[in-house]
């Protein structure tokens, strides 16, 4: 544990006693030697020694002095009134060549989505300050990736509060007509605020509305909102959707649109996985890459297979428009803020602008992170240690007093309602019911009368079989109307259980993929901190917070 405070209202288990991950994440926390060819080094203290000195030996003065200027820029944009201090300094760092960054991503769910995210952003800021603790010489930044590039916007349109969910239908063109499908972080906020802020609970602070409020796009509202929640831990939001840092990409699009490396290299990768027993997260195409019409419209490139083996046209899918390869390889050198790259080539771009020793995703994210590693080495990029994120339940001081009462601890949650059922009807005195030693006895009476009829008289074997199942059936339904009238006696638990439960597990899932952090901070607004008392990133075990 990190402190007192976490060794009071923290207890850490295994992912596995969860029953909540797949097995491909379990297995990697075990180190499982089927999953060792998919990833380079496994997230212990020790191995940051090595990544570091790998990346450093692969950074170049250039890529630092592009990231440091772009992210300067965009700060500017802000507007910020006073750009917290830990932020400033952290900029500062990221312009010397012993300064290495923490790295985590997502797409940009409105008001941060849903809890994980911010577990995510956690586990960066706590694992950087970790790193520097157990290497002075050098210093860590925690690095918030936004996928403002992602054009699915129905993922991110929405979040739940306090059981109620909130939603945007997004800004509209001239005609009126929706303006989607192009890369999110560009959106307009129109609308948001008729539609959703104003909707909002008032007990709602006013950061979270004015990161909106006084943001022009998607992607500018949640920098501003994460630097207001993170910003004096010195996280640095950023985003890479920007001309200058598209530069980093050009050798990238070359080869891609040349030899299609990444694919080839990924299919490899899905082939050796599905062998070990893994079932591939993504899907890799020909050509992993989408481009980016005047329009702003953000379309998948593909090549001409009505050309042949022989193809040298590539399409961009739905629209008339076709380039040679040749065509495409110089739009790519002259232009490279026109093409984005998909869930296949976005990590080995992240890779390129940061001097990243870690990358801090979900179960899905390591899952997919683990299909190309194969990739960074078709693109000689070095391929950083992937760790999971903290993830974690959170149980408020009324929900432990529930749990108390039914006689439960934290860690029971995790098992089936059915168990926790028995063990709650088991703590209140109820007497479990059960006839089958009746049934078995019944049986062996019939089995009796049976072989009896089979001597006197054959014919009537069928009818004697015929009322044992009837008897059966009898004894059997007799054996429920006990259970129930047993069960009544405590139905009033057994409702604070289910009622319980399905607040600890919303839709029959963890409470970090539904609820938003909203729901916890407005009654404790010093969530995040205990957060970052009680997360032990490379402890690599799941934890149970309760509130301080």
């Amino acid at each position: 544990m990190s402190s007192d405070q976490s060794d009071k209202s923290a207890v850490q288990i295994s992912y596995a006693a969860t029953g909540a991950f797949s097995g491909l994440l379990t297995d990697y926390l075990a180190q499982a030697p089927a999953l060792a060819p998919f990833y380079h080094r496994f997230p212990t203290l020790e191995n940051f020694a090595a990544q570091i000195e790998e990346k450093r030996a692969a950074y170049s003065a250039e890529a630092r002095q592009r990231l440091v200027t772009d992210l300067r820029a965009q700060y500017a944009d802000l507007q910020l009134d006073t750009l917290p201090t830990a932020v400033a300094a952290n900029l500062e760092l990221l312009g010397r060549d012993t300064t290495f960054t923490v790295t985590t991503g997502h797409q940009l769910s409105l008001l941060t989505g849903p809890l994980y995210v911010i577990y995510k952003l956690v586990t960066a800021i706590k694992l950087s300050r970790e790193l520097k603790a157990a290497y002075p010489a050098f210093d860590f930044v925690p690095v918030y990736w936004l996928a403002s590039e992602d054009h699915d916007f129905a993922e991110i349109n929405h979040f739940q509060l306090f059981g109620k969910t909130y939603s945007w239908a997004g800004p509209t063109g001239a005609d009126g007509t929706p303006a989607l499908g192009g890369p999110v972080g560009r959106l307009s906020l129109t609308g948001l605020d008729a539609e959703l802020l104003s909707q909002l609970p008032p007990e709602v602070p006013v950061a979270f509305r004015e990161a909106y409020a006084r943001s022009q796009a998607l992607s500018e509202a949640t920098r501003r909102l994460m630097t207001s929640l993170f910003g004096e831990h010195g996280l640095v939001c950023l985003d890479a959707d920007r001309p200058a840092l598209k530069q980093a990409l050009r050798p990238v699009l070359a080869k891609e649109i040349q030899q299609q490396a990444s694919n080839a290299a990924v299919q490899a990768t899905n082939a050796q996985l599905t062998t070990a027993g893994y079932k591939p997260q993504v899907y890799s195409r020909p050509l992993n890459l989408f481009f980016i019409s005047e329009k702003g419209q953000r379309e998948r490139l593909e090549p001409d297979v009505a050309a042949g083996a022989d193809c040298t046209q590539v399409t961009v899918r739905g629209t008339a428009r076709c380039h040679t390869t040749a065509e495409l390889l110089a739009l790519a050198d002259a232009h490279p803020e026109q093409f984005s790259p998909n869930v296949v080539l976005r990590p080995l771009y992240q890779e390129l602008l940061l001097p990243n020793v870690c990358y801090v995703g979900g179960g899905a994210e390591v899952a997919y992170w683990f299909q190309l590693k194969d990739v960074f080495a078709a693109f000689g990029v070095p391929y950083p240690i992937v760790l999971p994120r903290n993830s974690a339940l959170y149980l408020s001081r009324a929900n432990l007093g529930k749990l108390a009462k039914l006689g439960l601890t934290p860690a029971d949650v995790f098992r089936p309602l059915a168990e926790l059922k028995k063990q709650v009807g088991a703590a209140l005195g109820q007497e479990e019911v059960s006839l089958a030693d009746q049934q078995a006895q019944l049986r062996a009476a019939f089995d009796a009368v049976a072989a009896l009829a089979q001597r006197l008289d054959p014919t009537l074997v069928r009818t004697v079989a015929a009322e044992a199942q009837k008897a059966a059936a009898t004894v059997a339904s007799l054996e429920k109307r006990l259970s129930r009238a047993a069960e009544t006696k405590h139905e009033t638990a057994y409702a604070q259980l289910a009622a319980l439960h399905g607040k600890l597990f919303p839709e029959g899932s963890l409470q970090e993929r539904t609820d938003n952090v909203l729901s916890i901070s407005i009654n404790n607004p010093g969530f995040i901190g205990q957060l970052l008392a009680a997360f032990e990133p490379l402890a690599l075990e799941f934890t149970v917070l309760e509130e301080a």
